[in-house]
């Protein structure tokens, strides 16, 4: 156990270096952070002061060094637009895009899986074509297709709720339904097709033949079984919390970490970027990495092929 849990952390720790230095290296092949913030309209020297002061002068492997080094020490940079710590700036907005990530996580759990589930147990009625035509759409549907389109729908058309800013509950609406359809159609499409493929397996034939209630096949059997393509699924959704709401942010004018991000590449801030970047792979490394150690303690051969692996 001790070996399948140490790969995994290695793993993990590996792909956050990975995505760091990523970024790292696109952030700084892809413009002047001092043309940007500065305008190309600053005079040379004003220029040539700028990049020496943030250091983007130095070679980039002198650069890329000394972040990691700055990193290791707990240090993520500074902001080039005001100065400010680019956690500090980070950390402002989490709560705003957590009020809007948490709720519309509980909704996309509580309308996909129990309709995934109905689904799968009708198969072939109408409900299951009509449930799995909805899930499509809303797994195909881009979210700012969707943001647009509930925002012509509710807010200008009917006018019931706001476009957007963040002055009242209302103004949340919105946004968490943009969020939630299109993760509760993934759901139910993956819980589906998980209980169909526990429910022809020979132990529920065989549940069934001896006279086991259909009920009580379906939740000690079928639905345990059907659980972890489903956990597989939820831990990624957990990992996306924050990435996954860059476009709706902007949409809705939310200020929460997705539109800080936006706003943050355009300017070519780099710690701030960076900042938001590593918190964004420490989520979604660490969800996968609790989908792993769960898999580790619900089915020991895992943990055998984990040793091997």
């Amino acid at each position: 156990m001790g070996r399948y849990f140490a790969i995994r952390i290695g793993r993990a720790a590996l792909t956050i270096v990975l995505v760091v230095t990523f970024a790292f290296i696109v952030l700084r092949l892809s413009g002047d952070p001092a043309l940007m913030i500065l305008g190309p309209e600053a005079p040379p020297e004003v220029l040539a002061a700028f990049r020496k002061a943030w250091g983007l002068d130095d070679p980039i492997w002198a650069q890329y060094f000394d972040y990691f080094g700055a990193i290791a020490k707990g240090e993520l940079g500074r902001s080039m637009r005001d100065g400010r710590p680019a956690i500090e700036l980070v950390l402002e907005r989490i709560p705003a895009t957590l009020a809007l990530t948490l709720p519309a996580f509980a909704f996309k759990v509580a309308l996909g899986i129990p309709a995934g589930i109905y689904a799968a147990l009708h198969r072939g009625s109408a409900i299951d074509r009509a449930v799995m035509m909805t899930a499509v759409a809303g797994f195909t549907v881009p979210s700012f297709v969707l943001a647009l389109l509930l925002v012509l729908v509710f807010a200008v058309q009917l006018g019931w709720l706001p476009s957007g800013g963040q002055d009242s509950w209302r103004h949340a609406i919105l946004p968490i339904a943009t969020l939630s359809l299109g993760g509760a159609a993934v759901l139910a499409r993956f819980t589906r097709s998980a209980m169909l493929e526990v429910l022809g397996q020979p132990y529920i034939r065989t549940a069934s033949a001896k006279g086991v209630p259909w009920r009580k096949v379906v939740t000690s059997h079928a639905l345990p079984n059907a659980a972890i393509p489903t956990v597989t699924i939820l831990g990624f959704m957990v990992g996306t919390l924050i990435a996954g709401a860059v476009v709706v942010e902007s949409v809705f004018a939310w200020p929460g970490v997705g539109r800080l991000l936006v706003v943050a590449v355009a300017n070519r801030d780099l710690a701030v970027v960076q900042c938001i970047l590593l918190l964004v792979a420490m989520t979604m490394v660490t969800s996968n990495l609790i989908v792993d150690f769960l898999y580790g303690f619900l089915d020991p051969r895992l943990r055998a092929k984990g040793a091997h692996a």
